[in-house]
């Protein structure tokens, strides 16, 4: 009596090892998620590293406009020299989140080029009041250009994100002594 139901189970599971074609499904069950966090992480990864890139071309291209003395001589107040920076980097930012800083200094030793630290308001928003002093012929100037880039979670937890709400720090310096003009 008990010998009929073991040999059945017997025969099952020797029609289900033998059984070949769901083999391919299981598979790629199990190998799925890892490519695609993979996959995920390399795109992610590499569009950050863009948006880095395009943004410290921004710093250049704006510090060469107060190197060269066209934003001392026209006058051109932050708005204005935000206004003048917003084209260089609007593919890919959101003009409005963008934080230009502008510093000047007497010389190279004493210029400050690290990340700023964020303070934030009580909306989550960023509150520094963020310098602009174009500076004057012979003086060393640091332009730097912050924003905080959106990360998105990966499957498998990757994140790049280092200001705990999402975000990273990206940002562009450029370092320059300004020429007589």
């Amino acid at each position: 009596m008990l010998r009929k139901p073991t040999q059945n189970i017997r025969r099952e599971i020797s029609r289900f090892r033998a059984a070949r074609q769901g083999a391919t499904v299981v598979e790629f069950a199990l190998i799925a998620p890892v490519f695609l966090g993979l996959l995920i992480a390399i795109f992610e990864t590499t569009l950050f590293l863009f948006a880095q890139q395009t943004l410290q071309s921004a710093a250049v291209a704006a510090g060469r406009l107060i190197m060269t003395g066209q934003v001392q001589n026209g006058n051109v107040t932050q708005t204005q020299f935000a206004a003048d920076v917003c084209p260089m980097v609007q593919a890919l930012f959101k003009c409005a989140n963008l934080m230009i800083n502008v510093q000047s200094y007497s010389n190279f030793s004493s210029a400050g080029t690290g990340a700023p630290t964020l303070t934030y308001n009580s909306n989550g928003t960023v509150s520094n009041t963020w310098s602009y002093n174009p500076g004057a012929p012979g003086q060393v100037m640091v332009v730097q250009l912050i924003y905080q880039w959106p990360i998105v979670g990966g499957p498998l937890g990757f994140s790049l994100s280092n200001l705990g709400n999402g975000t990273t720090e990206m940002m562009g310096v450029s370092a320059f002594r300004v020429e007589p003009y």
